[in-house]
């Protein structure tokens, strides 16, 4: 078992194929990587996109582990389903996109601009979104256990019932936001902006820093 967990990436590796277009696009396991593209379903895993140009592409149920997408424009893209668990996504441009239903567990998207984007009942379980621009952003439903969301903007983003057991929230601007129905326990909001933000029928059991008034 140990011989064939070592050979696996290499496995991987061979299955991956690699071309460049004549004008210059990326082509991978025969998805090409550049705007508008219709790629559903395409298998990127581990591959490096990063600073690539991917808005409005359709990738989804694409399959993105592991991949590099540091820098990458994804505005308008349709991710819907698509699985980026392990993904980096540092400072990538998620402005309106879809990805409802997505899988971005223990993903990294630090400082990433998700300014509109669609994520209902996403899951980001222990996902690094530190610094995160996720104004007007919808993440109703979305799974959240453990998800750093310190410095986070979260301006009139829509969380109703999202699951924010033991989230970090430290220092985060929840000014308006919508939590109702959410999963608040154990979670860390020390230092968050609260202004206008609505926790109706939220849990906040062991709580630190939750608002007071709410049930």
């Amino acid at each position: 078992m140990k011989n064939l967990t070592l050979f696996l990436p290499f496995v991987l590796l061979a299955a991956t194929s690699l071309a460049i277009a004549d004008d210059g696009d990326l082509v991978i396991n025969g998805c090409r990587i550049a705007p508008e593209s219709h790629c559903p379903g395409a298998d990127l895993r581990g591959a490096n996109l990063a600073n690539q140009d991917m808005g409005k592409m359709n990738l989804s149920g694409a399959n993105l582990e592991g991949a590099d997408l540091r820098h990458a424009r994804l505005d308008l893209a349709n991710l819907e389903k698509a699985r980026l668990a392990g993904a980096n996504l540092t400072r990538a441009s998620l402005q309106q996109a879809n990805l409802r239903l997505a899988d971005l567990r223990d993903s990294r998207m630090v400082a990433v601009q998700g300014w509109g984007m669609f994520a209902q009942a996403a899951q980001f379980e222990g996902a690094d979104l530190t610094a995160a621009y996720l104004e007007f952003s919808r993440l109703s439903g979305a799974k959240m256990h453990k998800v750093n969301l310190q410095a986070a903007d979260l301006e009139m983003a829509w969380m109703s019932k999202a699951d924010l057991k033991d989230a970090d929230l430290r220092d985060a601007n929840l000014q308006e936001a919508k939590i109702s129905e959410a999963n608040l326990e154990n979670a860390d909001l020390t230092g968050a902006r609260k202004h206008y933000a609505t926790f109706q029928a939220t849990n906040m059991e062991g709580c630190k820093g939750c608002p007071s008034g709410w049930d």
